[in-house]
């Protein structure tokens, strides 16, 4: 027995009418009658006589519908509860957010969501992918945004948005657009091992060892603000995430490249470590984080 059985008998006894009680339920009929027949044959009770024109409910099957109508009731006032209590997001928050991501991020959607959830009280923290996960599995913070996908099964992502990453920089050869091709023969400086975004580059371009370290300096960034200067002062190239590209300058603005041949692009997801999960937290924010950043990129 479960509640759509219930919901059915009580259709079936409103519209004296299988096929009627079928389109006010939003299933077919023979689904409706299959699950009445079987509800029947649990409690040992004929509740319709099917034989009247229009079926007439009878003596047992009134007695029946009263407890139906009960449960029905129940269930209904449970579930008008639990939404009551999901709409009210409080308590502590505690998130992680890698740096490539949480420049540009944050100023998007913390604003917003604060203003939206008053009672929740967020405290943020910029890690690295590895710092972060070591703290989502230690309980250290409730959930994390990074760059997926990641080589860790005990955790779980939850996509948030794509986002395209731009070339920018001073490449060799002078032209308006570059193939994929083409980024083996330039010196493309990336961020300092630790940050999900470098080994994205390095898989997403194919890259070899000695594009990125150069033969008499090995100085890996640790922010955009160094990378981009490495990059302008050496004539290098690197990659930015396109929610990054209005922190920068007009200057450097006209040292972004378009992709001829396509696009590279980033997952972000939320993740989280199930034995810790708050789900209804983490459904709520995936979902608005997705709406604001969508809003932003325009998609």
């Amino acid at each position: 027995m479960n509640i759509h059985q219930l919901e059915y008998i009580l259709a079936v006894d409103q519209f004296k009418s299988f096929s009627k009680a079928a389109d006010y339920c939003h299933v077919t009929q023979a689904t409706l009658s299959a699950m009445v027949k079987k509800l029947e044959e649990q409690l040992d009770i004929v509740i319709f006589d099917r034989k009247a024109n229009p079926i007439v409910t009878t003596e047992n099957g009134r007695e029946i519908l009263l407890h139906a109508q009960q449960v029905v009731a129940h269930s209904r006032a449970l579930l008008n509860s639990s939404k009551s209590i999901n709409s009210k997001l409080e308590g502590k928050i505690k998130v992680g957010v890698i740096p490539t991501i949480a420049n540009s991020l944050m100023a998007i959607i913390l604003k917003p969501l604060m203003q939206k959830y008053p009672a929740l009280d967020f405290e943020i923290y910029e890690q690295t992918t590895n710092h972060l996960k070591n703290s989502l599995r230690e309980g250290k913070l409730d959930i994390g945004i990074l760059s997926t996908p990641i080589a860790s099964v005990d955790l779980e992502t939850q996509l948030l948005y794509k986002e395209d990453l731009v070339l920018y920089g001073h490449p060799k050869t002078s032209g308006g657009s570059f193939k994929l091709e083409e980024l083996k023969q330039q010196r493309i400086f990336l961020l300092q091992e630790g940050h999900c975004l470098r080994d994205q580059i390095i898989q997403l371009c194919e890259l070899k060892k000695h594009q990125y370290f150069p033969p008499n300096l090995r100085f890996e960034a640790n922010t955009f603000d160094t990378l981009l200067n490495l990059v302008d002062n050496f004539n290098g190239m690197t990659l930015l995430p396109k929610l990054y590209l209005e922190h920068l300058s007009e200057p450097r603005k006209a040292q972004l490249f378009p992709l001829s041949d396509g696009k590279l692009e980033r997952e972000v997801s939320l993740c989280f470590y199930r034995p810790y999960a708050k789900w209804n937290i983490i459904n709520r924010l995936a979902a608005d984080i997705s709406q604001l950043v969508s809003e932003k990129l325009g998609v």
